[in-house]
């Protein structure tokens, strides 16, 4: 086993010792980035991106590069698995992503297929594998996907929803429908995220992005028992290293003792929990990543510190924090006031670990 530079967000994620909280930011290789846009522009558009290998692998270092971040993540879309299904993903300027076929008829519901991941995905595999190589042992690589119901929101609406009308109409009506496309969904994710371990990620999280639409009794039954399903099913540990788990569900803060029972190691929050009282709730069952408001990157290094602060100081001595903000930053992000988060989060966080 080859043993990592920076191994601290690895370490804070499994809850052991740490020098530091460590820091990573969801979606930090993207469009907040002069260098990323001009990328993505010679690769002519966003999935031309995702399915270049030697392209995913320059964006996916560029924050890297930038900020003395504690891990990568992976350079992709959590929609990759349904367009690997024949569903047609493509990304409409100002609209976000859109299947060409959604899934309007029962017969397709029924004809759904796992697909292999390292033949209909292979492009995901190339990338990890090359990412994994180019990061040469400094930070460990996070891979992701996203969870069975959020996938399955965009397959049956066919794009994002504001009220999710169609796939709650399915949920109510016809349960069974909507329960097979999960079943097919958390199979398939477990196979794309254990390819993805096999070919070099070290750390895989799953986005629940729209489980926080869900009621309380409906979010049991159709979001968090498939992600648990995923969880079991993961390889654990890979050249004689742990492989964390991280489940995010936006606008789960109701739901975290029931997140921390499915057997992941961290928990994902999103930015209107205040992280004390979550760690208060959860105790020892798993670490947590989060969770400034994307927000706060808005204003200025100075008020930057000060929020850093306030999170660091609620979540208090000892290690399980990985720092993160409560959902993606945002392209309209300063990258400065990005710099001066990373920055304030190493400093400020030392005393909490000594």
């Amino acid at each position: 086993m080859t043993k990592l530079k920076n191994d601290t967000c690895l370490r804070a994620l499994l809850r052991q010792p740490t020098e530091y909280t460590p820091v990573w930011v969801m979606r930090q290789a993207g469009r907040y980035l002069p260098e990323y846009n001009q990328t993505r522009e010679r690769a002519g558009d966003f999935m031309s991106l995702c399915k270049n290998p030697d392209l995913a692998t320059e964006v996916t270092l560029q924050p890297l590069a930038r900020f003395p971040l504690d891990a990568a993540i992976l350079f992709s879309d959590i929609l990759t698995i349904p367009d690997a299904m024949g569903m047609g993903l493509y990304f409409s300027a100002g609209e976000g992503p859109k299947f060409e076929r959604p899934l309007h008829n029962e017969w397709e519901i029924r004809d759904l297929i796992v697909p292999d991941p390292n033949v209909h995905l292979r492009y995901v595999m190339d990338a990890v594998s090359q990412i994994r190589k180019a990061l040469n042992n400094e930070v460990p690589l996070i891979g992701f996907a996203g969870s069975p119901f959020t996938l399955a929101c965009y397959m049956v609406e066919g794009g994002s929803s504001q009220d999710f009308a169609k796939i709650k109409t399915m949920l109510y009506q016809r349960p069974e429908l909507l329960h097979h496309i999960l079943d097919v969904n958390a199979r398939a994710v477990t196979a794309y995220l254990n390819a993805q371990i096999e070919a070099g990620a070290q750390i895989v999280m799953i986005y629940d992005s729209w489980g926080g639409a869900l009621s309380h009794a409906a979010y049991h039954e159709f979001s968090l028992p498939y992600m648990e399903q995923i969880v079991s099913g993961l390889i654990r540990e890979r050249d004689g290293a742990t492989i964390p788990s991280i489940v995010f569900t936006k606008g789960g803060g109701l739901w975290l003792e029931s997140i921390a029972a499915i057997g992941c190691d961290s928990i994902g929050l999103d930015w209107t929990i205040d992280i004390g009282q979550a760690r208060a709730r959860v105790g020892d069952k798993v670490s947590l990543q989060g969770n400034l408001d994307p927000a706060v990157l808005f204003s200025n290094p100075e008020v930057v510190r000060a929020e850093v602060g306030k999170v660091l100081a609620s979540y208090g001595k000892g290690s399980g924090h990985v720092f993160n903000l409560g959902h993606g930053i945002s392209q309209f992000t300063p990258p400065d006031n990005a710099a001066a988060m990373v920055a304030a989060v190493h400093e400020l966080s030392k005393p909490y670990h000594s």
